[in-house]
């Protein structure tokens, strides 16, 4: 999943996006910051676009979620020396915002009924 953000010192209106791969979210969670500490909780992360397999554990093959509360963020740990830059992990901002656009597309109404 690739994730957009407003570039630092950019002002509203310009085309000052950056562009970032992050884990994709297959399960949305919550984000509690109180000013102190951040805890992001519920989500559900699985592979970077590019699937690398630096995330995946060695002899079970799972993955393993990465929390740094007191940086405000979450993503997958890296089981390759040194960690890898496939992907890096979300800020609790970003999640934030994935929570708020999730919460508004789920109040729309559908026009169509969905198909099945």
């Amino acid at each position: 999943m690739t994730s957009t953000r407003r570039a630092a010192g950019a002002v509203e209106g310009e085309c000052s996006v950056t562009r970032s791969r992050k884990p994709s979210v297959f399960q949305i969670g919550k984000v509690r910051d109180d000013g102190r500490t951040v805890v992001i909780s519920g989500w559900g992360l699985g592979l970077c676009a590019i699937g690398c397999p630096c995330h995946r554990h060695p002899s079970a093959g799972t993955l393993a979620i990465a929390e740094d509360q007191r940086a405000g963020k979450l993503g997958l740990a890296s089981f390759r020396e040194g960690g890898c830059d496939c992907c890096e992990p979300w800020t609790a901002d970003e999640l934030a915002a994935v929570l708020r656009d999730f919460e508004q597309l789920s109040s729309l109404d559908a026009q169509e009924p969905l198909a099945g």
